[in-house]
């Protein structure tokens, strides 16, 4: 009886020149032809990917961004305007890297983002917003834990870790993601004047981001914190990576309002002394006052639009704590209606909330604090009785009355 000669089903090799072949149920592969077939699925299913990244990337128009933010923030329309025009631009680059016009390529340079504001004004919720709309990588990253490489701290590429961790660790992916990093004014340089002792959580820290901002391939940990030699690393090019740095840059109104007089003077001046809003100073800022701040040039450089966030007035405040999609008081009717309490407010209510949050100056987190304050009692109590009642306005009186037994200084600084 002859002896059955086992080749590959694929390509006909016998069992003597394929190193491996792989049995079936009544077939058998080689390791050459299974090496081919992957590289075909993989070059298919990366195709795929692309072009469903490009059908989901050119329905965001600017004016649906926007009109999406405006559901859940109030105001600040020149800065939402500027975001949404900014990541839909970033979808536009990634989807067209290099656009054909007239028959050349146009590479278009990507626009990171510098957004100046007081606390509470926004800044991390417009990111949030943006986080939920958006189809690629999102993460909010925190500047104060970064230091220079070498010291205890974070290194800077930990910030593209958080990207990876988002994006299910799919490289390809993660560089086309957005980045959102918090607090940057807690890296402003420490002074002008040379140190003998090194920056090494300030001017160190900006000089370690200048290579994400325009873009490079940086080894990253794919679990964050230090690098060490002995860890695995992830390549990631920071190319097509949109960067978004926010901060309140705490006393920088000062230094606008010194330009400002010093440029008052002679045919020079760029903005009329008797023009000047003193209350909203922000609105004036340009990129030599970020270098007045701290922020070295080079990054200012990296970061070419800058924009601001208003601070907030009453009227402003009183808009925030009814009328977007989660506002405060929807969140506490919401609550009270899991255990069958409709919950109402009195309008003056209101106004006293506004007021002791313009009083410390904490903008809208404030609010959060002031009717923690006022209901806290009233959601200890309420899911204990045996009989609660079906409906319960909170009043002028009733709410005046828990805010004297409550230390708010304390409370805030908390």
């Amino acid at each position: 009886m002859a002896k059955t000669i086992i080749t590959c089903s694929f390509c006909g090799r016998d069992k003597r020149s394929a190193k491996m072949l792989i049995a079936g149920q009544s077939a058998h592969i080689c390791e050459v032809c299974v090496s081919e077939a992957y590289k075909i699925v993989s070059a298919e299913s990366e195709q795929s990917q692309k072009e469903t990244a490009k059908q989901t990337l050119t329905m965001l128009k600017p004016d649906a961004i926007k009109k999406y933010m405006d559901e859940y923030i109030i105001g600040q329309d020149q800065a939402k305007k500027v975001m949404s025009v900014a990541v839909y631009n970033h979808f536009k680059r990634i989807s067209n890297p290099n656009h054909v016009i007239e028959k050349e390529e146009i590479e278009i340079e990507k626009s990171n983002i510098i957004l100046v504001g007081e606390t509470g004004t926004g800044k991390t919720l417009m990111a949030r917003t943006i986080a939920k709309l958006l189809n690629v990588p999102f993460c909010i990253a925190d500047a104060t834990v970064l230091t220079e490489a070498g010291y205890v701290g974070e290194d800077v590429e930990s910030v593209l870790s958080r990207l990876l961790q988002a994006a299910n660790f799919d490289v390809p992916s993660t560089e086309r993601g957005i980045v959102f990093i918090d607090e940057m004014d807690k890296i402003a340089r420490k002074g002008d004047n040379a140190s003998i002792t090194r920056d090494v959580s300030g001017e160190g820290v900006q000089q370690g981001l200048l290579k994400l901002l325009e873009g490079s391939i940086v080894n990253v940990p794919p679990q964050g914190g230090r690098k060490h030699p002995e860890q695995k690393m992830i390549q990631v090019n920071t190319k097509n990576i949109l960067f978004i740095c926010g901060g309140a840059f705490d006393g920088i109104e000062k230094i606008i309002a010194r330009r400002l007089n010093t440029q008052a003077i002679g045919f020079t001046s760029s903005v009329n002394a008797g023009e000047v809003d003193r209350g909203n100073m922000l609105q004036y800022i340009l990129p030599q006052d970020l270098k007045t701040f701290g922020l070295i040039p080079e990054l200012i450089g990296r970061l070419p639009i800058t924009t601001y966030m208003s601070s907030l007035d009453a009227k402003t405040l009183r808009r925030i704590l009814t009328e977007p999609k989660n506002a405060l008081v929807k969140q506490y009717q919401s609550l009270f209606k899991m255990d069958e309490i409709d919950l109402e407010f009195d309008e003056a209510v209101y106004d006293l909330i506004v007021g002791k949050a313009l009083e410390y100056k904490l903008g809208a987190r404030g609010l959060r604090g002031i009717c923690e304050a006022i209901m806290l009692d009233l959601m200890y109590e309420v899911p204990s009785q045996k009989n609660p009642p079906k409906t319960f306005t909170v009043t002028l009186d009733y709410a005046m009355q828990k805010l004297s037994k409550v230390n708010l200084g304390s409370l805030m600084a908390a």
